[in-house]
């Protein structure tokens, strides 16, 4: 690959925006308070008593978290300890005591992402495998860190992490088509692009399998309302208060929740292949969120992303083959997106229920996506090329 190295934006050649070593299930032993909090935390909030294992978390010293896998476990955890504190009952509190909210602070600006539960903990680096010497994928995947338990609110998060280890082929591949179209090569162009295509299919094949063991009723009632932000929440029309924060001075901060749209993947992607999506409240959003990706992966979108255009090259040479390939992933990111289209529907909108904490006219991002998505899957489409013609 043409001066790209993928370790140097923390995308692992096997395991693509996950860690290539599995993510650690214990701290060093002077943070093992936190790692028995952690496991006591769901038997707590089943019995709405969260806030009262919450309230002794020590307040300890994160300097001594010294490599990006212990920062990345401390993160997780009491990106937990937040939430959980926050969403403990209904309605949610809006002051986070310091002994959470400090240490919180200062690992989640250590790792370059703000103070609130993100993808990059409650995916990335909150998995296992039961058998080592097997593949990251549905069925050999453990989960590391739980709000309430149960197999609908793991599967929901083991559902997107084989969906990231799915991903992996695709992004070397788009790299490497990336190359091919500098150097003028259509033929590997064409082979890279489909390889592209081959690893979306995966991809959905991954998504696929969500209802198999999670429960749309279940995730909108049980697992949902501990991943809501404080941004653009009617729970939080002020924000959250970091109690003891120097940096924010006792004023309220507003973040986005966690949500599948903070994976670098399905921008990555579409910027290489050079679609652009018109200006409108979900565009800006997503842009908003690469603020809570790790800088690494933002870094990959903006820089590896639009280093070549593909698909000034297709639309300039217009190979047969070339041309096939790219609308083969412009058909397979349709697809995609429309399975999430159905998902959004089936698991949110359709649900109905409606409560400060829990709404259903916005993600857990917040943001009125039904719309929007809608209208981004139809400008995905109109991406196609048609052979020799000039869109």
């Amino acid at each position: 690959m043409t001066g790209i190295r993928l370790a140097d934006y923390e995308v692992d050649d096997e395991l693509g925006f996950l860690p290539g070593a599995e993510p650690l299930r214990v701290l060093p032993k002077e943070y093992s308070e936190w790692d028995e909090i952690g496991a006591s935390l769901p038997k707590f909030l089943i019995m709405g008593r969260g806030r009262d294992l919450l309230r002794n978390v020590p307040p300890l010293d994160t300097t001594n978290l010294r490599t990006t896998a212990e920062l990345e476990r401390a993160m997780l955890l009491l990106s937990y300890f937040g939430h959980g504190y926050l969403n403990d009952t209904d309605p949610p509190a809006r002051v986070l005591p310091a002994n959470v909210a400090v240490p919180w602070h200062a690992v989640a600006t250590r790792l370059g992402r703000p103070p609130i539960l993100s993808y990059a903990s409650h995916q990335y680096h909150n998995w296992g495998r039961f058998d080592p010497s097997r593949p990251v994928e549905l069925g050999n995947l453990t989960r590391l860190q739980d709000f309430l338990g149960g197999m609908d609110d793991d599967w929901f998060v083991m559902v997107h992490v084989a969906i990231e280890a799915a991903a992996a082929p695709g992004l070397r591949a788009m790299v490497q088509a990336q190359d091919a179209a500098l150097a003028g090569d259509d033929a590997l162009l064409a082979e890279r692009l489909l390889n592209v295509a081959a690893s979306l299919g995966r991809m959905q094949r991954a998504l696929d399998r969500m209802p198999e063991r999670c429960d749309p009723y279940v995730y909108y009632n049980r697992v949902r309302r501990f991943l809501f932000g404080t941004k653009n929440n009617p729970a939080f029309p002020e924000g959250l208060v970091y109690e003891g924060v120097a940096e924010y001075g006792g004023k309220p901060r507003q973040f986005s929740g966690e949500t599948g749209a903070q994976s670098a993947v399905i921008p990555f992607l579409a910027t290489a292949l050079g679609i652009k999506h018109q200006d409108d409240p979900l565009n800006d959003y997503m842009l908003s969120l690469r603020d809570y990706m790790p800088p690494r992966h933002r870094a990959f979108i903006e820089t590896v992303g639009p280093r070549a255009d593909i698909r000034g090259a297709v639309l300039d040479r217009r190979t047969p083959a070339a041309v096939e390939a790219y609308n083969a992933c412009i058909a397979a990111m349709h697809d995609f997106h429309q399975r999430h289209l159905r998902y959004a529907a089936m698991y949110v909108h359709k649900q109905g229920q409606k409560s400060t904490s829990n709404s259903n006219d916005t993600g857990t991002g917040g943001t009125p996506f039904m719309k929007y998505l809608k209208l981004h899957l139809d400008n995905i489409t109109a991406h196609a090329i048609e052979a020799g013609r000039t869109p």
